[in-house]
């Protein structure tokens, strides 16, 4: 099973994406859509909700390294929430938390803006 991306207008510039299922190199196109999306929709903070995420391999991680990339060159910002325990040290230990920044949850995220 790969994952299912559901982008969805948290405020204006705002969106997020809610990552359901295996986070895989077979979700990047998934994945990848679902930012264009974000982007056509003038997303100036992009949040990853991995509430629904089930699993991620390495592959998952390349795609996140991959996103990060393009969403600098747009300016934009990405958090993530909703990280077990898990997938909160695995972006530890590949220091992916300190480009996107980890919050517990949406508000969370969304109190931390400017």
């Amino acid at each position: 099973m790969t994952a299912t991306m559901t982008v969805t207008r948290l405020a204006p510039g705002v969106l997020a994406i809610a990552i359901a299922g295996d986070l895989t190199a077979a979700s990047e196109q998934e994945l990848m859509a679902a930012h264009e999306h974000a982007t056509d929709d003038g997303a100036q903070l992009v949040v990853l909700d991995f509430t629904g995420l089930e699993y991620m391999n390495s592959g998952g991680i390349g795609m996140l390294v991959t996103l990060l990339v393009r969403s600098q060159r747009r300016q934009q910002r990405l958090v993530a929430v909703g990280l077990s325990d898990h997938y909160r040290q695995i972006f530890e230990l590949t220091r992916l938390d300190e480009a996107i920044g980890l919050h517990t949850d949406t508000a969370a995220a969304l109190a931390s803006l400017p």
